[in-house]
């Protein structure tokens, strides 16, 4: 009976063996793509579910940071880059890449359906857009009304100032929505009325935080009356049940595309290719539709339920290759200013 269980045991414990061997060499076959994002933390799990559904072969590791974290980080890793590929960031972000030669020119397969507004406009483009996401103001009712405050209209309501303190915002060199609401000012206003209205903005302000949802979690959470964040995050702040009122300010809205492009350097460039060509299917798109507004197919749209479905209708005239190009310039000046009320970085 000994020698039988002794037997059972060795048996197994070969299985085992074997399964160990056997699941380590089937991970072995498959190809792990590197991938940059500032995608938001509750996105990245279907995409990736449904990106390798398709392509079994390839699994895709995240590497997930505000935008301006991750554009710095790219850029500091240019000499010896890691990531293979970038799905969801920032088009500005992207050009400044593409600038110092960073990305591959690559056409995905049905590029001809891609919005011309929300791609690289070369017949090989180095990135190819998404999805457009613009900023929005969080306003909870519940708090305004305890402490007597109007519900804005405008930007320039939000000078106001009944407003003191009740203010937060996303840090623009942290935060691509900070960034495009301070590019959008500029552009709309002139650069001397735009750093003047920041200037009274500041005065409002009572932190500058480093992610572009923090400021509507914390309107909707109560922290502050008013938070400045973007459409996505204030429809599903709403959704979830908070108190909150989603302002478009009348003005126009600041705006940038999330975009997919492949580095240059990657030594794993058909897979790279097989995301590229994923992320402008129907299929993907259709996931992108649940989260945005305006997708870079026009032919998939759902909407959203708080947010108007003539969006594009809402959006601040935007010069992408300007805000890309000023924006060293444009972000030292801001720090200049404002860095007094930036929030510590964990």
């Amino acid at each position: 009976m000994k020698t039988l269980k002794t037997a059972i045991r060795a048996t197994l414990a070969g299985l085992s063996l074997t399964l160990a061997a056997a699941g380590a060499a089937w991970a072995q076959g498959k190809t792990e793509l590197l991938v940059y994002t500032a995608l938001e933390a509750d996105q990245i799990k279907a995409y990736k579910a449904a990106f390798e559904q398709d392509h079994p072969s390839i699994e895709l590791k995240f590497v997930r940071e505000s935008t301006g974290i991750v554009t710095a980080r790219l850029l500091a890793e240019k000499a010896n880059p890691q990531a293979d590929a970038i799905w969801g960031l920032a088009a500005t972000s992207l050009m400044l890449l593409d600038k110092e030669g960073m990305l591959a020119a690559y056409a995905p397969k049905g590029l001809e359906q891609v919005r011309p507004s929300m791609r690289d406009p070369r017949a090989q483009p180095t990135w190819v857009g998404m999805d457009l996401w613009s900023s929005a103001v969080c306003f909870n009712t519940v708090e305004a009304e305890k402490r007597k405050l109007p519900k804005p209209q405008s930007w320039a309501d939000l000078t106001l100032p009944a407003y003191k303190g009740a203010i937060t915002m996303p840090h623009p060199a942290s935060s691509g929505t900070g960034y495009l609401m301070v590019s959008a000012w500029l552009q709309m206003m002139g650069e001397a009325k735009g750093w003047a209205f920041m200037d009274a903005l500041h005065q409002n302000i009572g932190v500058y935080t480093h992610s572009g949802s923090k400021p509507c979690k914390q309107a909707g959470a109560g922290e502050f009356p008013v938070g400045l964040s973007f459409e996505y995050r204030a429809n599903k702040t709403k959704r979830e049940g908070a108190p909150i009122d989603i302002v478009f300010p009348k003005e126009g809205l600041g705006w940038d595309v999330e975009a997919t492009a492949i580095m240059k350097t990657s030594k794993k460039q058909d897979a790279a290719r097989a995301l590229a060509d994923w992320a402008v299917t129907r299929k993907a798109n259709e996931l992108y539709a649940k989260n945005f507004a305006v997708l870079a197919l026009p032919t998939v749209q759902e909407q959203l339920e708080f947010v108007p479905q003539d969006l594009d209708k809402l959006l601040a005239k935007n010069d992408f290759h300007w805000a890309a190009a000023n924006r060293d310039r444009i972000l030292a000046e801001w720090s200049r200013r404002y860095e007094g009320k930036a929030e510590k970085k964990q």
